[in-house]
């Protein structure tokens, strides 16, 4: 079987969201090599939906931190909601952006790590409501995906359950944070090469380190 990536994350992740730009680069620099798979993985289920005053006066210290060792930027849009909770209408939850991403994928196979880092920049950055249909209707146009395609599928059941699959996959895997990057070299052979949010060097490092790795398994046998 071919290596294959599983980046586990969640749209409403802030360190997934630092993290973005590193699965992005490493993820051009190996596409050649082994396959990426994003899996959501519903760190906010829909029935634990919970409105925003619950982490607001978290989050409106904790971003800085991330920020601090990222370098990723958080936007005023964002912010706005953090910081005036008694005002915001967001009520949030990860199943809406899970099914959304099945439907992306399903389309453009080949993209899905720039299209989960696009629906982190749109949530964390530009203040758009994952919740809400039109959060994603930019996007369309940015990959060129038909509206009446995303639309008629994006609340239907059928995608709901794709998301919440993903969801118990990221259990089955043992993913008990975000982001985490797994390696698949076999079907009962996996490599853990993240777990929380790491550099690129010493994530590409370890990439190379696992890629000499499979490759002397394979010269001896």
């Amino acid at each position: 079987m071919q290596p294959t990536i599983y980046y586990c994350y969640d749209a409403y992740c802030g360190w997934c969201y630092g993290f973005s730009p590193v699965i992005k680069k490493i993820s051009e620099e190996w596409k050649h090599r082994m396959g990426f798979e994003v899996l959501s993985g519903g760190m906010i289920p829909k029935e634990a939906a919970r409105p925003v005053s619950s982490i607001a006066g978290y989050i409106s210290e904790a971003y800085k931190t991330v920020e601090e060792r990222t370098g990723i930027r958080f936007g005023e849009d964002f912010l706005w909601h953090m910081r005036n909770p008694e005002q915001s209408d967001w009520f949030m939850h990860s199943e809406k952006a899970a099914a959304a991403l099945c439907i992306f994928k399903e389309i453009h196979r080949d993209l899905q790590v720039s299209f989960a880092a696009d629906l982190q920049y749109s949530l964390n950055y530009e203040g758009r409501d994952l919740t809400d249909d039109e959060a994603y209707r930019h996007l369309l146009v940015k990959y060129g995906i038909p509206e009446e395609t995303f639309y008629s599928r994006l609340n239907s059941e059928a995608y709901i359950e794709k998301a919440k699959y993903e969801f118990s996959l990221c259990k089955q895997l043992q993913v008990t944070g975000f982001p985490q990057v797994l390696l698949q070299v076999a079907d009962q052979k996996f490599y853990l090469l993240s777990k929380g949010y790491t550099d690129y060097e010493t994530l590409n490092a370890r990439f190379l380190a696992v890629w000499e790795e499979i490759n002397k398994d394979t010269e001896n046998n």
